[in-house]
């Protein structure tokens, strides 16, 4: 069964611990079977990429997965790192920021 996360896709996160500490970003893809998350613009790694027809090849820096425990949301108002939760608002259950109770979209 796939674990419930409460990142998803398009989230603006921030970077609580490793090298990349403090960095703010978007995320591209979460992978909850393995409890992970790409963050644009962290944790690049380089790839070495053989030419092809369509490609010149070269060296790339990617963005690696990262541990989805290593990345926090980004409060609305004070732009802190802030733990999510949830609550009912016409009917529709919503994302809110525990620290300032603002909606996350």
């Amino acid at each position: 069964m796939q674990p419930k996360l409460k990142i998803k896709k398009g989230d603006e996160v921030i970077i609580v611990t490793g090298k990349d500490k403090g960095k703010k970003g978007t995320v591209l893809e979460v992978l909850p079977m393995e409890s992970r998350v790409k963050v644009q613009g962290v944790n690049l790694v380089k790839r070495h990429r053989r030419p092809t027809q369509t490609s010149p090849g070269g060296i790339d820096s990617v963005e690696a997965s990262m541990h989805i425990s290593n990345v926090a949301h980004v409060d609305p108002d004070s732009g802190k790192a802030t733990r999510v939760g949830y609550r009912l608002e016409e009917g529709n259950k919503v994302r809110v920021a525990k620290a300032s109770g603002k909606v996350i979209s």
